[in-house]
């Protein structure tokens, strides 16, 4: 009898043995084919010649590649679908000269992959990607065909870590319904779709709303198409959890609750959060439900992404040190614990921007006292800004202000964009070099992760381009040839012409990094609060006559004709300004003949502007409009969509106007250009009332393109010289 059993137990044990050999085999054959997918869509055909290969990461567990391409046959070996994809791109890049970005591909395949040889690793385990604001000022309409194309420039570009945080509202609404709200008070509590962000932070509510049961629904079944793609790809999603904000209706409802109310951006209080106390019961019970709704709808996740004062001041009474200390330990426990309460086995993720942006409140002892009570193993710090100390805020970075963040996991990151501005800016040598330092520095402590975090996306393909690269070394990048390699891959070519358009970019736009880089004629009046600066100079306007004289050898590349609209219309731009900025100086030394005609040239150029930017794929109003509309069923609805989807690109709201400042077609001559002549003609409260009335009147045409781009950059260019 014992020898049966012995033999029951054996057999029971092979067969465990061969079930989890079968469902890894099916997990791995799952993985390949999810790349395979990727290099599919991205070839617009089956790849012939290819195998790709899963291996295992390295002994520290960090993603590696490696390409081999003989006798016509390409092999890539990864360890990881993400690391699959990465391999692969670059060897379109370098072995290939092509290039797959937001605005097009440049696709030089030929029949027989070219011979190459290449092997990398990571230095980080987590590439992040997003930023809490890009799914504002992007994404918030995007439906599953943009979101399928996005995860595959994600997985193009090694990204393992996105933030996922679709449907937000959906889940938050279900948690306010169980604790006692109607689905519209719950609804009521959440602004328009363009600004959900800033409600997600706690920076905004009600604003621009309410959401619809049709949006919440929509919302779910697309975060379910992203959440099962990036398992395919094994992406390890940021899921959104509770920051402490709650909803007016629900401190009304239950009036025994201790709350702080916070400020921000310019608005009414009655727009601004509601942050419970930390030593709130309902904390973790809220954070409890929000966690477990998400799963329940969605599936188990790890990390969990909650930033409780974005931009916002703390209350606590000035020079109450021994008290701010005390609360900022009081609230990361609350925090920790309201995730880990639905999640035992759960990570808390942070946006560390604040951190920075207001470093005179975080000092050394207050980022401890927030982070004392949480566990090293269980929290990442996004170290949001690493190019903002530099150029902006004149400190250090700030993961070597806090010392590496005092034994807590964290991710070097960049913010290369706010708002979806359009204008190139950006320190490219920065961008090559600032994370193989912290890398190598004795005191970076549990640097686990890199990765960018853009406010806005389509834009500044270069930049994206050479952070890609940057997560997969550990040394700094040398940016001549690096740029020889980019230009080649974007355009087939990299003559005299073109380097010379990429010296002066380099020495221009992309030697510098600005928060607002915007012309004068995009906000009527200098902005005294935000100031604009860009290097769009003399020196950028002969890259652009380098670049144009490439025409001949580089017009077969779209990305080429790309980058001569984008750089000609920004030079064009720029022109338009010097002459508008004469008109506001003209008009008010009372010279208004004189004025009158430098704002009528300061048009004229514009138009032609607005008539190049039509040419570009993703400069354009209508691509805006079409997706927001595309998101609602009933015209009321999609007037609605509409509506906000054009107040968060124009006056925004609060303090925010003329933020995300955008150089699209039709927003140039539908919106710029009649917003300067009622501003001349009538004054500012006129202004106002027609910004309103645009906003609020649906578009019904938009501009079409027309002629030879090139050509006519060309001849707009000579011009206006």
């Amino acid at each position: 009898m014992m020898k049966l059993l012995q033999r029951f137990w054996i057999f029971m044990v092979v067969c465990a043995t061969l079930v989890g050999c079968s469902a890894q085999q099916k997990e791995r054959t799952q993985q390949i084919a999810a790349a395979r997918g990727v290099i599919e869509r991205t070839l617009g055909a089956e790849p012939q010649n290819l195998t790709l290969k899963l291996t295992a990461p390295t002994a520290e567990g960090l993603d590696t590649y490696n390409i081999s391409a003989t006798g016509g046959h390409l092999t890539i070996e990864g360890s990881s679908p993400t690391a699959l994809c990465y391999a692969f791109n670059h060897y379109l890049h370098r072995a290939c000269h092509s290039q797959v970005v937001w605005g097009g591909k440049h696709l030089c395949v030929p029949t027989e992959w070219p011979d190459y040889s290449e092997s990398g690793t990571s230095p980080y385990e987590l590439r992040y990607f997003l930023n809490v604001c890009t799914f504002g000022y992007t994404a918030p309409y995007w439906d599953w065909e943009r979101w399928e194309q996005e995860l595959d420039w994600m997985a193009l570009h090694g990204v393992n870590f996105p933030l996922a945080s679709v449907a937000s509202e959906a889940i938050a609404r279900r948690v306010w319904v169980r604790l006692g709200l109607t689905p519209e008070e719950a609804d009521a509590f959440f602004t328009g779709a363009a600004h959900l962000p800033w409600h997600r932070m706690g920076n905004l509510n009600s604003f621009d709303g309410p959401l619809t049961e049709e949006w919440h629904e929509g919302q779910i079944e697309l975060q379910h198409k992203i959440l099962a793609r990036m398992r395919e790809l094994g992406m390890n999603p940021v899921a959104p959890a509770f920051a402490g904000f709650v909803p007016p209706t629900f401190i009304e409802k239950n009036p025994d609750i201790t709350y702080n109310q916070l400020l921000w951006g310019g608005f009414d209080k009655s727009f601004n959060a509601v942050v419970l106390a930390p030593n709130s019961p309902w904390f973790s019970k809220i954070g409890q439900l929000f966690v477990e709704e998400w799963e329940a709808e969605f599936g188990d996740a790890t990390y969990y992404l909650s930033d409780s004062f974005n931009e916002m001041r703390l209350p606590v009474e000035p020079g109450d040190t021994e008290g701010k200390h005390a609360l900022l330990a009081d609230y990361g426990e609350a925090i920790y614990n309201s995730i880990i309460a639905g999640d035992p086995d759960a990570v808390w993720v942070t946006q560390g921007w604040t951190f920075g942006y207001q470093h005179d409140f975080w000092d050394k002892e207050s980022m401890q006292a927030l982070l004392s009570r949480v566990p090293d193993d269980r929290m990442i710090i996004i170290d949001l800004g690493c190019d903002y100390p530099k150029w902006v805020w004149k400190t250090e970075q700030t993961w070597k202000v806090q010392e590496g963040f005092y034994g807590k996991k964290w991710i070097f990151s960049y913010v290369p964009n706010f708002g979806g501005k359009v204008l190139p800016t950006g320190e490219l040598q920065m961008y090559a070099t600032s994370s193989a330092e912290a890398l190598a520095s004795p005191a970076k402590g549990n640097l686990v992760g890199f990765g960018s975090a853009p406010e806005g996306l389509e834009n500044n393909e270069v930049v994206y381009e050479l952070l890609a690269d940057m997560g997969w070394t550990s040394e700094a990048i040398d940016l001549d040839e690096w740029v020889e390699n980019y230009c080649t891959a974007r355009y087939g070519a990299y003559n005299e012409n073109i380097k010379a358009a990429w010296d002066a970019f380099r020495g221009s736009v992309y030697s510098s990094l600005y928060s607002y880089p915007r012309f004068t004629w995009q906000t009527v009046v200098p902005d005294q609060r935000r100031k604009s600066a860009h290097d769009i100079n003399d020196l950028f306007g002969e890259g652009v006559v380098h670049l144009l004289a490439a025409a001949e050898e580089c017009g077969g590349s779209p990305l080429y004709v790309n980058d001569v609209v984008e750089m000609s219309a920004m030079w064009l731009s720029e022109v338009a300004d010097r002459h508008y900025e004469k008109a506001l100086s003209l008009k008010a030394r009372g010279h208004k003949r004189a004025a009158k005609a430098e704002l009528t040239q300061t048009i004229e150029i514009l138009r032609g502007v607005d008539a190049l930017l039509a040419h570009h794929p993703n400069h354009r109003l209508e691509n805006w409009v079409t997706l927001a509309r595309k998101s609602a069923e009933s015209v009321e609805a999609q007037n609605a969509a509409e509506a906000n989807a054009k107040r968060l690109i124009a006056t925004w709201g609060g303090w925010q106007e003329d933020y995300a400042a955008r150089l699209w077609s039709d927003m140039v001559a539908r919106y710029y250009i009649p917003r300067l002549e009622i501003y001349f003609a009538h004054g500012a409260a006129a202004t106002d009332k027609w910004e309103e009335e645009w906003i609020g009147t649906p578009m019904t045409e938009f501009a079409t393109a027309e002629g030879n781009p090139v050509e006519l950059a060309k001849s707009l260019v000579e011009h206006y010289k």
